[in-house]
């Protein structure tokens, strides 16, 4: 397969398999990248020791480019930039803050600089400043998210933008894929998919969870602090909500949800934690190794792409 995203990484298949805190490691991150897509490690919440283990391991993994994540928020943000460039990793997906900054020392590096952008006005920026490529993620995704959908971003961002976009925002499927290549998009990412791989090391029960989950679900807590993050409805959530409701101080807020995703994501703990996942519920049905959901996307993907000449008949 071929886009401009698969030429710019090295890579068999235009997916990426987002960074998720306490979730995306080595052995997620090779299993994607083997199958012929590519993985990113997450960096949030994480030491710096930790990521250049991480980073190593994966290069014992797999010798196929892989990513890792530069969250611009973490405060050992410079050491992990430091990592990033001594590891020279293909690339770094760059959030949280103002990626241009990061640019230069990435390319002096040789990896490719791709931040996520929540609108046409910072797209436009960041390909101007040097972005190899960029993300955009409606607010459909689980976890941290912008305030547009996903068939927004697309319609907005993608006709002003000549760099490689990558659209995320609760495609879990090659029927999504194959919608997101038509509208112009050059490839994907993908992170509540991955999160039923067998190789995925999140918690038994927040996988249960979410198979077990439909359509509605999910809820987004910091709405109105513009502080967006989806995941599945729990006891947690709903005191969230109760709270921020009434008017909750943004202190009082932040000290409920500190730490509530490693809760759920590593002690197992769904009802006082949140499962960060997107809107894609009822596609999310069984556990696969990374391999078989690879090529299933691309299957459902390809007939889809083969089948639209029909509607033109």
């Amino acid at each position: 397969m071929k886009t401009k995203l698969t030429e710019l990484l090295g890579i068999r298949y235009p997916i990426i398999q987002g960074a998720m805190a306490w979730i995306s490691e080595s052995t997620l991150v090779s299993a994607v990248a083997n199958a012929g897509a590519t993985g990113v490690i997450a960096t949030g919440g994480q030491s710096s020791a930790w990521i250049h283990e991480q980073i190593r391991k994966t290069k014992e993994l797999t010798d196929h480019p892989f990513g890792v994540n530069l969250m611009l928020q973490a405060p050992n943000k410079d050491e992990v930039l430091e990592i990033i460039c001594e590891e020279k990793v293909a690339f770094a997906t760059i959030g949280a803050g103002n990626p241009v900054p990061y640019f230069e020392p990435l390319h002096r590096a040789g990896v490719k600089a791709i931040p996520v952008v929540p609108s046409v006005k910072l797209a436009k920026r960041v390909q101007e400043k040097g972005a190899d490529a960029l993300v955009i993620e409606g607010f459909e995704a689980g976890g941290h998210d912008g305030m547009q959908t996903t068939m927004a971003l697309m319609t907005n961002v993608i006709p002003e933008i000549d760099i490689p976009i990558i659209v995320a925002g609760s495609i879990v499927d090659g029927r999504g894929m194959a919608a997101a290549l038509l509208m112009g998009a050059d490839g994907v990412q993908m992170g509540s998919r991955f999160l039923l791989a067998e190789e995925c090391q999140v918690h038994q029960n927040s996988k249960d969870a979410i198979i077990a989950a439909t359509d509605t679900d999910s809820v987004i807590t910091g709405f109105t602090r513009n502080n967006n993050v989806r995941g599945l409805r729990s006891a947690f959530t709903d005191e969230y909500l109760r709270l921020e409701r009434e008017g909750a101080a943004d202190d009082v807020l932040t000290a409920l949800s500190r730490g509530t995703n490693r809760l759920a994501a590593v002690d197992g703990d769904t009802v006082n934690g949140v499962v960060q996942v997107g809107q894609g519920l009822n596609r999310l049905t069984k556990i696969q190794p990374a391999k078989e959901i690879v090529d299933e996307i691309i299957h459902e993907m390809t007939e889809r792409l083969q089948n639209a000449p029909q509607l033109l008949k």
